[in-house]
């Protein structure tokens, strides 16, 4: 059993996912330690500070770094539950290695170090994605039902073809591999897929945040790709996180994917409530963005193996296991766009 009155450590606390995590946890009463790598920087801690404020858990912030060896042992003293959350998310690099797969592997690693070294540590719960179970589109279509489980991992990206998706496999990987060399904490990972939906702070940089402002500055006034994915929003993910630390019968991989959906019917929704803005989801021709892909920061074989196909995933672990409730994905995205006009980040041409 976990003791609930011990501190709760979250990496990453001032990301998007772990922003509605710390606001879980404080509002559920808990210690949160905080382990991030500027607790100097108000501007970045601020959000978490006023949340705290008006919850009846409390936070503190410790010094942390994903590549710096035993960072994270002071964070974690006394913790009995870990949420790892942070590893970056960013499409576009100059080295894959050093961007996306060292902070992500080598984080990953010198996190689960602490945990062995921290007597009081019993689980582990993994930010990981559904990026670990497939690389493109085309890689359901070999699945069975064409349809992503649990069971599946990517064995199609690599550090030249969808690096981001490649450094998720590896980190993952990782982390079960050093689960299984010991036998006194357990581990829980966590797949969201496409993570959307209003966060904490406004303001924050995130390629969620940076679709969603597309949107509204007029980037698919012509048309929108016909690329489809699943969706889930961050307010459910941080409590899928919850349940994953704190329910005594969860084990292994859980999907968390509320809609199967597509950029196109995601336009539709903000289109509807907000016709005043240049968008349009009418389909954007393959070839046409094939031929644009260069220019936008993709990769035509992206394109290729990706756009026109559809997407599904199967998240009946997560309902089953986790009792986790996945809101309508029309709300999450009026609420996103919402949050972004009244915060001044997105403004009407």
């Amino acid at each position: 059993m976990i003791d609930t009155s011990k501190p709760i450590l979250v990496t990453g606390a001032t990301g998007y996912v772990a922003g509605r995590l710390v606001e879980k946890l404080l509002n559920e009463g808990h210690t949160v330690h905080a382990a991030v790598r500027s607790p100097e920087n108000k501007e970045k801690t601020k959000y978490l500070d006023k949340l705290a404020t008006k919850a009846a858990g409390s936070i503190k912030y410790f010094k942390s770094d994903l590549l710096q060896d035993g960072s994270y042992d002071e964070a974690m003293a006394g913790c009995e539950v870990v949420f790892h959350t942070a590893s970056p998310f960013i499409r576009v690099v100059k080295d894959p290695q050093k961007d996306l797969v060292d902070p992500a592997k080598k984080g990953t690693r010198n996190v689960l170090e602490s945990a062995n070294r921290t007597e009081s540590v019993k689980r582990v719960v993994l930010t990981s994605s559904c990026a670990s179970v497939y690389g493109d589109a085309t890689d359901l279509l070999s699945m069975p039902n064409n349809e992503l489980t649990e069971e599946i991992w990517n064995t199609t990206s690599s550090l030249d073809h969808q690096p981001y998706s490649y450094s998720k496999v590896e980190a993952e990987k990782e982390a079960w591999k050093i689960q299984g060399e010991q036998n006194r904490w357990e581990l829980v990972t966590i797949l969201p897929s496409f993570v959307l939906g209003p966060g904490i702070n406004p303001h924050a940089h995130s390629e969620s945040y940076g679709i969603v402002k597309q949107m509204g500055s007029g980037d698919f006034k012509m048309g929108t790709p016909d690329f489809n994915i699943g969706c889930v929003d961050v307010r459910d993910l941080a409590v899928a996180h919850y349940k994953a630390g704190f329910t005594s019968s969860a084990k292994g991989r859980y999907i968390i994917s509320g809609t199967n959906s597509g950029f196109r019917e995601l336009v539709g929704f903000v289109k509807e409530k907000y016709p005043e803005y240049p968008m349009s989801n009418r389909k954007l021709p393959k070839w046409l963005l094939w031929l644009m892909a260069p220019s936008v920061g993709m990769k035509r074989k992206e394109v290729k193996l990706n756009l026109g196909y559809p997407w599904k995933a199967n998240n009946s672990k997560s309902i089953s296991e986790l009792g986790v409730e996945y809101r309508p994905l029309k709300n999450t995205m009026t609420e996103f766009f919402g949050q972004l006009v009244d915060a001044g980040e997105i403004k009407k041409k």
